[in-house]
């Protein structure tokens, strides 16, 4: 009888988290690199190594344009360095090359799940009274608006969507183990 080799995980990360602010893709990004012994990459963090500046200060002193421009590339090159856990910046979906990445690293085989969170859950976890450069002003209604425009990117990017409201980070990582794990016994492409 053949010996049936395991299945060869695609190249890149073992697994994408994209979503709004609040949904904790940084925290269950680092709940599951411990879970599956693997590294953790934050494309927000790879940003600010690279300008050793905030990600607030990069909008405020170089302005979106120019922090969106450091975000795509941080992402092109994770997704093609990285093997680990990867967590992208809340907007990071917005740039046509990034999902074309993003498509391209589905198509190989990675998944790529939508922590997905409502205001009432994102709000204590963001924190609105501290420094977010898209949410001045009125930062409950202006994160109502990211996520009304930005969720049906959310989605098409994503393999799988996991709901996070209510839930701590270990709870979430196991939501995404088990999403996994059913679309890989699906047939899916996880």
């Amino acid at each position: 009888m053949p010996v049936v080799p395991a299945a060869v995980p695609p190249p890149g990360p073992r697994v994408v988290l994209v979503g709004p602010p609040g949904a904790g893709k940084s925290t269950v990004a680092e709940a599951l690199a411990q879970r599956w012994q693997l590294a953790v990459r934050d494309t927000d963090a790879d940003v600010e190594a690279v300008t050793g500046k905030t990600v607030a200060d990069v909008f405020v002193e170089d302005g979106e344009p120019r922090f969106r421009e450091l975000e795509r590339d941080a992402v092109a090159a994770a997704l093609a360095e990285h093997d680990g856990v990867l967590a992208l910046g809340g907007g990071a979906v917005l740039h046509d090359a990034t999902r074309a990445a993003l498509a391209a690293y589905r198509a190989a085989g990675g998944a790529v799940v939508f922590l997905d969170v409502s205001l009432a859950h994102a709000a204590p976890r963001v924190g609105f009274n501290q420094a977010r450069p898209l949410l001045v002003g009125n930062p409950r209604a202006q994160w109502q608006a990211l996520m009304e425009a930005r969720r049906p990117v959310y989605e098409e990017v994503a393999t799988v969507r996991v709901p996070t409201d209510g839930l701590r980070p270990a709870e979430v990582a196991r939501a995404v183990e088990d999403a996994l794990g059913a679309l890989r016994t699906a047939g899916g492409d996880a």
